[in-house]
């Protein structure tokens, strides 16, 4: 077995499981359109994968206060472990096959990212009416669109998901970036690339700090927007600042769920 998945997890969430489960248990309860295994992936890692992703997931849609299909993003999402691995990349979404992928020795924390570039891929279309849609593999994300001013599709829910987007982006008064933004531009010029103050990335990363704020933890799930070299360095959001984005990140999943669940409900 690797040694990350040999290593154990904390958790602080749901009801624990009684019973052990399989990807395909995964499949069944979240919808996702596809899991794939990689050929590498002893049966070990494989049903020690399976629990830990089953429970961060779980743990996700509980934090969200969203059905199952919220996770799966009604049923358009894949998930790959242990194929199509990059070079120094433990996780990565990728937006023309809509699939998250996780390496066979991913280390923890990286599933609310990863997920969080899939909703915000999945929402570009919806969101914005100049958008093309993205089930024809389109690279565009809601976080981007926003912030080059797109057209926006009049709901109330798509104007929290804006509110969440303008708390992260730019200071109390709306008019200025926010310290995040600064900061991130700061790392990316001296890094000579764009990286931390794309909006794709700047929004992953405070949904990442949303989530392990939560009262619900789960160290598979998300890690390291407090004590890492990217904390440290300013690459979360902190403070007054964080609280914001959490409370915009809130009001949104809150409206999201409850008419997701209204429409499993009425089916």
């Amino acid at each position: 077995m690797s040694k990350v998945l040999a290593r154990e997890f904390y958790r602080r969430g749901a009801s624990p499981r009684t019973q052990p489960v399989s990807f395909a248990d995964v499949r069944k309860r979240f919808g996702f359109s596809s899991i794939r295994i990689g050929r590498w992936v002893t049966r070990e890692e494989r049903d020690r994968a399976a629990g830990l992703f089953y429970d961060a997931l779980v743990d996700l849609m509980s934090i969200l206060q969203g059905p199952e299909i919220l996770i799966s993003l009604r049923e358009t999402l894949s998930f790959q472990y242990g194929i199509g691995g990059r070079p120094g990349m433990m996780a990565f979404y990728e937006p023309a096959t809509r699939s998250f992928s996780l390496a066979k020795n991913a280390g923890p924390g990286s599933i609310a990212h990863e997920w969080f570039h899939a909703l915000d891929h999945y929402l570009a279309d919806k969101a914005f009416s100049d958008v093309g849609s993205t089930t024809r593999g389109s690279g565009r994300y809601a976080s981007e669109a926003w912030l080059k001013g797109a057209t926006p599709v009049p709901h109330p829910i798509n104007d929290r998901l804006f509110a969440c987007f303008r708390a992260i982006m730019l200071d109390q008064s709306g008019e200025n970036p926010s310290e995040l933004f600064r900061i991130s531009c700061t790392a990316d010029k001296a890094n000579g690339c764009i990286y931390y103050s794309d909006p794709a990335e700047i929004s992953a990363r405070a949904f990442e700090a949303f989530v392990q704020d939560a009262s619900i933890s789960n160290n598979f799930l998300v890690s390291g927007t407090k004590a890492s070299d990217e904390a440290r360095m300013g690459l979360y959001p902190t403070g007054e600042h964080r609280q914001r984005i959490n409370r915009a990140f809130s009001e949104y999943f809150r409206l999201l769920g409850q008419a997701l669940k209204s429409q499993v409900q009425g089916n």
